[in-house]
């Protein structure tokens, strides 16, 4: 049996921010409704442990 995969899609903006992009609010609202339908969303609101890390990285190097 095999499975159909869809498309991984990232973003950094929110879904509201899409519009912004694409400059048609009724036209992000539809590709946004085709994205998000069966989808599995990851919101990844957190900080960055990199970017975190980042200054204590390069005072080490220096």
């Amino acid at each position: 049996m095999s499975k159909k995969i869809g498309p991984g899609i990232t973003s950094n903006l929110g879904f509201a921010d899409w519009t912004q992009v694409f400059g048609d609010a009724t036209m992000t609202a539809a590709l946004l409704d085709q994205l998000t339908h069966k989808a599995h969303i990851v919101n990844c609101s957190w900080e960055s442990y990199r970017l975190k890390q980042s200054p204590n990285q390069k005072s080490k190097r220096a």
